[in-house]
């Protein structure tokens, strides 16, 4: 009996249990937290990548995800309007909430009293930041920051697999940026306002946006609107998020000729699109090609 006891407990060792246990609310920081933890963190996500991380349902499985989890990272700034309701519905009193937006730059952040009139304006600024990978950098500190304080043990290890990641995110960076030369500069019409971050990093003129307001549906008006800005400013691509409907972005591709496209903002939003890197390869790819 005690040497079986002693094969059980070396083979519990040799697997390396996750010591973390982790929830994302977004794909994006998934793969953050996947890359810096590794085999010490065990990491679920809640909002797939083909959905609007605006609104999920509030779904018993989603608690369960919660019940036994140390920590849930969060882009935060408001994005997530259903996360309270999931941790309270998950009982779990020892949760840690890491709000991944402390030390970002935020931009947009109103300055008068917003209501119902402006759309889905976020009174703490907008939450798009994880579309600039430098933020993305300022993301990964973070999660590397609330893992070692969770488990400080591990705090080598952490900090090992942070250092390469962030040297292979500097990489990428400098090919997305010389890439992203040829659309300095170039007009392009978004659906939704989660781009300005992503526009602000590489010099694009955003022209407009399909949406009238965040999160109002485009009207026959506006889509009116946005023809003739297409025309005048010269505008040669619509670029929305693939879980949008694109109904009107191909009226008005109709009227135009203007190139719709539609790409992943996040995980496994497309096939094939399982990293970061390889959604802001895509994403950067269709821009650069089309404008």
């Amino acid at each position: 009996m005690k040497k079986l006891l002693i094969s059980i407990l070396i083979i519990c060792s040799s697997l390396g249990f996750a010591n973390v246990k982790a929830v994302t609310t977004i794909t994006i920081i998934y793969d953050l937290v996947k890359n810096i933890g590794k085999e010490k963190v065990d990491v679920d996500y809640l909002c797939r990548g083909n959905q609007d991380p605006h609104f999920l349902e509030v779904m018993p499985s989603y608690m369960l995800k919660l019940r036994n989890a140390d920590l849930v990272f969060k882009v935060g700034l408001d994005l997530e309007k259903w996360l309270p309701q999931l941790i309270d519905g998950s009982r779990n009193t020892n949760l840690q909430v890491i709000d991944l937006s402390q030390e970002i730059d935020k931009l947009e952040v109103p300055t008068t009293k917003m209501d119902a009139r402006y759309g889905d304006v976020h009174p703490y600024g907008n939450p798009h930041y994880y579309l600039d990978p430098l933020d993305v950098k300022i993301m990964a500190k973070e999660v590397f920051d609330a893992l070692t304080t969770q488990d400080p043990e591990n705090t080598s290890y952490y900090e090992k697999n942070y250092n390469d990641y962030i040297k292979l995110l500097d990489a990428k960076i400098t090919e997305w940026n010389n890439k992203m030369k040829k659309a300095k500069g170039k007009p392009i019409v978004f659906f939704h306002s989660s781009w300005i971050y992503f526009a602000g990093q590489y010099g694009i003129k955003i022209a407009g946006y399909v949406e009238p307001k965040p999160g109002i549906p485009p009207t026959p008006s506006h889509n009116a609107d946005i023809i003739n800005l297409v025309k005048k400013a010269g505008v040669k691509s619509i670029v929305m998020e693939n879980y949008y409907s694109d109904a009107a972005p191909n009226q008005i591709a109709q009227i135009t000729g203007v190139k719709v496209l539609k790409v992943p903002v996040g995980l496994f939003g497309n096939e094939g699109i399982d990293s970061y890197f390889k959604m802001m390869d895509y994403i950067v790819d269709q821009i650069v090609n089309n404008n």
